[in-house]
């Protein structure tokens, strides 16, 4: 939606990783929701419940970030739903990314100071 705020969520069990990830899975190309459960695995995403993950799709979808179809012409049962990006999903990733980025810096950065303080050796509980 124009005007719209784009933010990266975070969650347990890789759950903040799960919007950025489903939204690059589909800057890939247009896919079903259990494809995408598959290849958030694939990524190291695992242990998600499939319901969490189409909540979270839904919800890419209420904020315009995502379009779904019902696909009738590629399955062998029912239609199943493929998503695909959107111009905003776009710029949501980026956001997402440059978050990231940011969050790798801020965890680095506690990482060596705790390596730097162990290394040190001072105070408790070395």
């Amino acid at each position: 939606m124009p005007g719209q705020r784009h933010r990266c969520r975070r969650g347990q069990h890789g759950g903040w990783l799960q919007e950025p990830a489903l939204l690059l899975l589909l800057h890939q190309g247009p896919a079903h929701g259990y494809t995408l459960v598959e290849q958030l695995n694939d990524l190291g995403i695992e242990g998600l419940n499939p319901r969490v993950v189409y909540r979270a799709l839904q919800d890419m979808e209420n904020n315009g970030w995502i379009t779904s179809d019902w696909d009738t012409e590629q399955t062998q049962g029912p239609p199943r739903r493929v998503y695909s990006l959107t111009q905003s999903g776009n710029e949501a990733l980026r956001t997402c990314i440059q978050t990231l980025h940011q969050t790798r810096g801020q965890i680095d950065g506690l990482i060596n100071s705790y390596q730097r303080h162990i290394n040190e050796g001072k105070g408790d509980y070395h």
